[in-house]
């Protein structure tokens, strides 16, 4: 039996369910909003870690592939203190892989594959148990129906009120994000700062954070805690405004660390939000939700991760037991409910600590990582 599925959301999460549905033989329509996969930046880098997005990718068989574009040596830490002391270096073992890193851009090329992405297919509303299916709403106006819809379309979810009402709420924490471009050439100075991985400056309440990507490109994230409208005199597409006013928050921080927003070329503001701690709702027949969309949590490694492998259980699901589909909606429901559960409770507890009034705290947070 051939059921009418669709995923909402040409995510990590969206695309590896899709692709896993697709190596077994399932046809699945995917609806991204964007353009096309090159109409905007995809993000920084993710780190893929071995029981988890790892895991999704062999599942899709595409873990070798993932091996020969991902960088192990990205998975380098360095930690600074607000004078510029190295408190901490952490330097992976050539035969590490963990956790690489991967472009955003990378992965998505990685996962689409063979798939027929409708791109520019924005969805409106998600419309469960209409007789022939699961109405799905489109931005242009039309109407499909399916068996089953799944949701992996981000924080902000269209997908999600058709079986929660959960909204994301606000942290305190807000993340400001610049980038520097060939930063091995331009900046030689700040690329020995960053080394082959990251490098993280905790300060009382605040964080700078720089990471390589691939192509020696470089994102830089502020982190403050601050109200939402913090920025409410500012024009945020003012560059030197902007830059000014972040040099300010963190006025007294060593010059090579400030180096990091000094040069930056842009700055994007993106306050942290997050769905409740433990969010589930009642099953409801035809409509489910993965990533983000299910539970949005800080962004502490986990969130692609965590979406990855619910996709590709998911499609699994799907795929293995055809006769009751809602059975097996049902029981990968369960199933993501519990490890999201887990990972929001630990995420939750590592922003509190890495923007915390006590930079010791963030220190002893990659320790127990690091000792673990």
């Amino acid at each position: 039996m051939r059921h009418r599925i669709a995923v909402v959301g040409g995510g990590p999460g969206g695309l590896t369910f899709a692709r896993v549905l697709h190596r077994h033989g399932h046809p699945v329509a995917v609806f991204e909003r964007d353009p096309g996969p090159d109409a905007r930046p995809q993000g920084g880098t993710l780190d893929l870690h071995e029981g988890l997005g790892q895991l999704a990718l062999d599942k899709a068989g595409l873990l070798a592939q993932f091996r020969e574009v991902s960088r192990p040596e990205g998975q380098a830490l360095r930690i600074l203190d607000p004078a510029g002391a190295v408190l901490r270096d952490w330097q992976p073992r050539p035969d590490d892989r963990a956790n690489p890193e991967i472009d955003r851009g990378q992965l998505r090329d990685l996962l689409l594959g063979p798939l027929d992405v409708a791109w520019g297919r924005g969805v409106t509303q998600v419309v469960p148990e209409t007789g022939d299916g699961v109405l799905v709403h489109f931005a242009d106006g039309r109407q499909e129906t399916f068996d089953l819809v799944v949701g992996a379309d981000g924080a902000w979810s269209r997908v999600r009120p058709a079986v929660s009402p959960a909204t994301p709420r606000y942290t305190g924490v807000t993340s400001v994000e610049t980038f520097l471009d060939d930063v091995d050439t331009r900046h030689p100075d700040l690329a020995r700062l960053i080394g082959d991985g990251a490098v993280a400056v905790y300060g009382v309440n605040r964080a700078l954070v720089a990471q390589r990507n691939s192509g020696g490109h470089v994102k830089v994230y502020a982190q403050f805690r601050a109200p939402l409208d913090w920025h409410a005199d500012l024009d945020l597409a003012d560059v030197a405004a902007v830059r000014s006013r972040l040099l300010t928050l963190f006025d007294g921080w060593a010059a090579p660390v400030l180096d990091l927003l000094r040069r930056g070329s842009a700055f994007v503001h993106r306050p942290l939000h997050v769905l409740p701690v433990g969010h589930t709702w009642p099953h409801v027949p035809g409509v489910t939700l993965l990533g983000d969309a299910a539970h949005l949590m800080p962004p502490l490694g986990a969130g692609a991760n965590l979406a990855m492998l619910e996709g590709a259980e998911l499609a699994e699901c799907v795929a293995t037991d055809p006769a009751d589909l809602d059975e097996a909606v049902r029981a990968f429901e369960e199933q993501m409910w519990a490890r999201a559960g887990r990972w929001a409770r630990i995420t939750t507890a590592g922003l509190e600590r890495l923007v915390s009034p006590d930079p010791a705290e963030a220190l002893a947070l990659f320790d127990d990582i690091h000792s673990s």
